[in-house]
C-alpha cells in the first residue's frame, strides 16, 4: 500500500464516524464544483461562481444587434461610449447619423431611416439620440434586435436639463436670472408648446420615447398606461440611471456579454459648480408634477427595473455590481493614473479627449491621459474615456474610409455659437 493511503487509512480510524461521513460529503462537494467549473469555463471570468449562471445550453453567443434609445441627461453618452467599444472590438457595423443631422438623427424630428449615413447602412448598433419611432426602426435594424433604453428620476434630469439646454431652449432662457426655482414656480408663465427645443422643458422622457409630452396623465390617465404599454412592447430593458451597476449587470446578461464588455469611464457629467448639490424636496415636487408623464414613466420602471432584479437574484445582481465597480476602478487607474480624476476640458491636453461645452455656464468635464502614452493600450483607453462627438465622427471615418487602418480621431468640432435674446 503507498504511503499516502496507509497515511489517510490510520487518519480515519482516529476519526469518529460522522467526521468521516462530513469529509466523504466535501470531497464529493469539492468534485462537483470542480466539474461545474469545468462546465462553465465559458462563462464571464469576473462572475462570482456563487451566483446561479444563465441556464442555457449550450450557451448562448454574444448577442451583437442592439437598439440603444439615448435619452436626455440620462448618463446614455456613458451607455453609448459601451456599445461604440463593444461594436468596434467585435468589428460591427454602427449607425451613425448623415453629415446633415450631426451627431444626432436630426432630433428632435420623428427618426427616419432616411437620417442614417448610407455607409453605416445596414447596421448592428444604434445609440445615438433620436426621437422614437418603431416603424422606421424596424425597418433599418436587422431582425431579432435587441431594444433597450434607460430612465432618469424626473426632478433631477429636469435640474440637469434646465442647466445643460440653459442657453439653447427658449423656454429655459426668458426665466430671470436661469433660475430653476423661478421656472418651476410658474412654468406656464415661460414654456411655449411647439416652440423649438420646447421638449427640453417638459416631459422630456415621453418626448424622446415617442410620446406627446403636452399629455397630463392627470387628466387622461389611459394616455400614460398606454404609452407604458408601447415602451413594454418594444424594449427589452429599460435601465435605471440611478442604479446604473445593477442595470449595467441586467443588460450584460440580457446580451450574454461578458462583464468586461460593459466597463466605463463617466463621461458628460457636470461639474461640481454646474449642478445643485441637492434638490430641495419642495422643488423636486414641483418639478414631477410639472413633468408628470415622465414621473409616471419612471414610477413605473422603476419598479419593474427591482421585480426583474429580483428574478435574477438581487444578492447575486448586488455582488456582481460590486465586482464591475471593484474592475472599472482598476482600469480607470490604469488608463488615468493612480488617481483618475475628471477635469475641466480646459485641462484636458489630449485634444481628442475635450468634452463638448454647451455654454460658458456649463463645465462639462472628462478624463485625460498621461503624457507620454502610447501604443494599443493607450488607444483603448483613449476609446474608453472619448466624448460623444469625437467618438462618432472617428466612427464614421472608420466605416466610411475602409482602407485607412485605424485613423486618429480629430479634434473636436468649434462650439455652435450660443443663440442670444429672448
Amino acid at each position: 500500500m503507498p504511503p499516502i493511503l496507509q497515511s489517510l487509512q490510520q487518519a480515519t480510524k482516529m476519526m469518529s464516524r460522522r467526521k468521516v461521513l462530513l469529509l466523504v460529503l466535501a470531497c464529493s462537494t469539492l468534485s462537483l464544483l470542480i466539474h461545474q467549473g469545468a462546465q462553465l469555463s465559458w462563462y464571464p471570468k469576473l462572475f462570482p461562481l456563487s451566483c446561479p449562471p444563465l441556464r442555457e445550453s449550450p450557451p448562448r453567443p454574444k448577442h451583437t444587434a442592439v437598439a440603444f434609445l439615448k435619452t436626455h441627461k440620462t448618463a446614455g453618452t456613458t451607455v453609448q461610449n459601451i456599445l461604440f467599444r463593444f461594436a468596434e472590438r467585435h468589428n460591427l457595423t454602427v449607425a451613425l447619423p448623415h453629415p446633415s443631422c450631426e451627431h444626432q438623427f436630426c432630433y428632435p424630428r420623428n427618426f427616419s431611416a432616411n437620417f442614417v449615413h448610407p455607409a453605416t447602412r445596414p447596421p448592428h448598433v444604434l445609440a445615438s439620440h433620436l426621437r422614437f419611432d418603431r416603424a422606421e426602426l424596424a425597418r433599418l435594424m436587422p431582425p431579432g434586435t435587441v431594444y433597450v433604453t434607460i430612465l432618469r428620476e424626473p426632478a433631477a434630469m429636469f435640474e440637469s436639463l434646465f442647466s445643460y439646454y440653459n442657453q439653447y431652449c427658449p423656454a429655459f432662457r426668458r426665466v430671470p436670472n436661469a433660475s430653476l426655482e423661478a421656472f418651476l414656480r410658474a412654468p406656464e408663465a415661460y414654456y411655449r408648446a411647439g416652440e423649438h427645443f420646447a421638449m427640453f422643458a417638459h416631459n422630456t422622457l415621453a418626448y424622446d420615447l415617442g410620446g406627446d409630452n403636452e399629455r397630463s396623465p392627470r387628466d387622461d390617465a389611459a394616455y400614460l398606461a398606454g404609452l407604458i404599454r408601447q415602451v413594454e412592447e418594444v424594449f427589452s430593458l429599460v435601465m435605471i440611471a440611478e442604479y446604473f451597476d445593477e442595470s449595467l449587470v441586467l443588460l450584460r446578461r440580457l446580451l450574454a456579454w461578458d462583464l468586461d464588455d460593459v466597463l466605463y469611464a463617466k463621461l458628460n457629467a457636470r461639474a461640481a459648480s454646474s449642478r445643485l448639490a441637492a434638490i430641495p424636496a419642495a422643488l423636486a415636487r414641483a418639478a414631477r408634477t410639472w413633468n408628470a408623464l415622465d414621473a409616471g414613466l419612471y414610477d413605473h420602471f422603476n419598479a419593474t427595473f427591482w421585480r426583474r432584479v429580483a428574478r435574477a437574484g438581487r444578492a447575486c445582481v448586488e455582488r456582481e455590481a460590486r465586482e464591475l465597480r471593484e474592475a472599472r476602478e482598476r482600469l480607470l487607474r490604469r488608463c488615468f493614473g493612480a488617481e483618475p480624476v475628471l477635469r475641466p476640458a480646459a485641462q484636458i491636453r489630449t485634444k481628442q479627449l475635450q468634452p463638448w461645452q454647451p455654454s460658458r455656464k456649463v463645465d462639462i468635464m472628462g478624463y485625460d491621459l498621461p503624457s507620454g502614452g502610447a501604443g494599443p493600450a493607450s488607444e483603448a483607453c483613449l476609446k474608453l474615456a472619448m466624448p460623444e462627438v469625437q467618438y462618432s465622427n472617428y466612427l464614421l471615418r472608420k466605416q466610411t474610409e475602409p482602407a485607412l487602418d485605424n485613423p486618429p480621431p480629430r479634434p473636436i468640432r468649434a462650439l455652435p455659437r450660443v443663440p442670444q435674446g429672448p
